[in-house]
């Protein structure tokens, strides 16, 4: 796994999240039972989590599954989410970070794994909630070239059963490289939220 910048994503990010109105928060995403408040929660929690996990501040920030809680936003997260998006691109900015062990989401897996999966969920999630807030979605070339080996290289993982975070979607050899890093997480890249 190789070294990433993760600072031009992260700052993708905080434009989508930034640009949010208020009656889009209930709204659907492509993540199964996620409104836009808690995919933003979500976020806000793996934000932390990687943070710490890059500087190796291990306990309950990086001990903690998401799958344990449903995430949800305070009152602050519009300041919130771009300072901790910006402490973790810091954090990952480090060289070591990226050697030695971790541990993220109870996890304990190398650094330069975890680089990886943090670049993939910042990428993936930025088109989660790019596509459930009707916003444009280009993430940075090196977080979605990380993300994409990532990801590849879970789906052909026969442990896993297919993608990491679901059935991977077919995608066309002619798709973009996003489309198929979005297929290849599971999710389908023609999902548009459902209109009134």
């Amino acid at each position: 796994m190789t070294m990433v910048d993760l600072g031009p994503q992260t700052r993708i990010l905080a434009r989508l999240a930034e640009a949010v109105p208020e009656e889009r928060l209930t709204g659907p995403t492509p993540c199964p039972d996620l409104a836009v408040r808690n995919l933003l929660g979500h976020l806000l929690m793996l934000s932390v989590a990687f943070r710490d996990a890059a500087r190796k501040d291990l306990g309950a920030t990086t001990d903690t599954s998401p799958d344990t809680v449903v995430p949800d936003i305070g009152p602050g997260w519009r300041e919130e989410l771009p300072k901790v998006l910006d402490e973790l691109a810091d954090a990952w900015r480090d060289p070591a970070a990226w050697t030695g062990n971790t541990r993220a989401g109870g996890v304990d897996l190398p650094g330069a794994v975890a680089g990886a999966v943090v670049a993939d969920e910042l990428v993936i999630h930025g088109w989660d909630l790019a596509r459930a807030t009707g916003q444009d979605y280009t993430p940075d070339p090196a977080a979605l070239d990380s993300a994409f080996v990532f990801l590849e290289a879970a789906a052909g993982d026969p442990d896993r059963g297919g993608g990491l975070f679901g059935p991977v979607v077919e995608v066309p050899g002619t798709g973009s490289r996003l489309d198929r890093a979005v297929g290849l997480s599971g999710r389908d890249p023609g999902w548009r939220p459902v209109t009134e």
